[in-house]
């Protein structure tokens, strides 16, 4: 059974009214968060990635308790007040700040009758939408199909009946036995085409170490503005938009630098916080350019009121997932990106205080051009010199 129709097989028909998001729903945000803690910041990146997706939000709510309920993520009195809440704006499905367990999703769904979107789900549907190379949508299929896996179970005669037919383990095993089988099977697919595609790009990296010219990465949380960073440092033509997730592909460029010498950007998937597991796969190139990187560029969005804890995000996956701690270090630069967007006192003040605990740092508008000569200027002055930089004409 082929990949896009097994997705279906398994979605639809064993999964319930928990199937992926298809965009047009009518949604309510639930976050669970201690007391004294300011949900605004989870319910921004929510409400932003449900939008992405296309999901039409019509109202959000929160609960402050010190633990999550066990079988129902909120409690049950949270879960008839959401049920009435749903009802009164017309709402058909739940989306969750956090990846629930299996047994938490099919209960909500059970008692509320809407389909329940967890975190998890919602950014690996919009990782399908976006995927556009075929390694990324293999690395997407891999994660969605290790995600719906152990959530898969049967409903009405999927859960009884019986096979009997050829390829199966017996006349005694259900549908829902061999679907998991077929599951296993096309996972195996993936993985053996995955690390095809990985071997391949170790050879195209280790011509670029041995022929091409320093490379630098691109990193930050997304939506940060590195793709528009990566446009204006190369003149490129790199996908932009205002939504997360933008760019899943990585890209790399040729850029000129104000000493003469070239240099390869890469353009690399923005990071997020609580990224799901299984995703890590497509985030191989993303890890593999920082790993072999000269310099890296940390993007911040500086008129962010969570730069600073989006940035802790990003160098904690890069310093402690993609570095080893016997890994040479190399030079960082903060670029604190989206200075256009700093009018008032307090953004401008934030931004500097960000800037005194970023260093070696600059502020920049990738968008407008302001200080992105100022930047030029720092990569040459940060890029370590390498002896084979005079055969970039033989690579290009």
């Amino acid at each position: 059974m082929g990949g896009r129709g097994l997705r279906r097989l398994v979605i639809e028909d064993y999964l319930g009214k928990r199937a992926r998001i298809y965009g047009g729903e009518r949604a309510i945000l639930v976050e669970v968060v201690p007391p004294g803690l300011d949900p605004a910041g989870r319910l921004s990146e929510l409400s932003a990635l449900a939008k992405t997706a296309g999901v039409v939000v019509v109202g959000t709510t929160v609960q402050r308790r010190e633990r999550p309920d066990p079988a129902t993520y909120i409690g049950k009195g949270k879960v008839l007040e959401v049920s009435e809440l749903a009802k009164n704006l017309a709402a058909d499905t739940l989306i969750f700040g956090v990846e629930l367990t299996p047994a938490q999703a099919r209960n909500l769904e059970e008692f509320t009758g809407l389909k329940i979107i967890d975190r998890s789900q919602l950014i690996l549907d919009i990782f399908a939408l976006h995927a556009g190379t075929k390694e990324a949508a293999l690395a997407v299929e891999l994660a969605q199909l290790r995600y719906l896996l152990p959530r898969l179970r049967g409903w009405g005669k999927a859960l009884s009946d019986t096979g009997g037919i050829v390829g199966t383990m017996g006349p005694g095993e259900t549908r829902l036995e061999q679907s998991r089988r077929a599951i296993r099977r096309r996972i195996q697919a993936l993985e053996r085409e995955l690390k095809e595609a990985e071997q391949a790009r170790e050879i195209r990296r280790s011509r670029r170490r041995r022929l091409g010219p320093p490379e630098i990465a691109i990193l930050g949380y997304t939506n940060s503005g590195k793709s528009t960073l990566f446009n204006a440092l190369t003149r490129g033509d790199a996908f932009v938009a205002d939504q997360l997730f933008a760019t899943l592909d990585t890209k790399v460029r040729r850029a000129l630098l104000p000493d003469g010498r070239a240099a390869l950007l890469t353009d690399t998937v923005g990071f997020i916080r609580d990224l799901p597991p299984q995703l890590i796969p497509a985030f191989h190139a993303t890890l593999e350019a920082a790993r072999e990187a000269s310099l890296l560029l940390f993007v911040i969005d500086a008129s962010s009121p969570a730069a600073l804890e989006h940035l802790a995000v990003v160098r904690r996956v890069v310093f402690q997932e993609v570095l080893k701690p016997e890994d040479p270090r190399p030079p960082a630069i903060y670029v604190l990106n989206k200075m256009d967007l700093l009018v008032t006192p307090e953004d401008w003040a934030r931004a500097e205080s960000l800037l005194d605990q970023v260093q070696p740092g600059i502020l920049v508008s990738a968008k407008t051009g302001e200080n992105l000569r100022e930047l030029r200027h720092l990569i040459a002055e940060l890029l370590p010199r390498k002896p084979t930089e005079t055969a970039l004409a033989q690579y290009h």
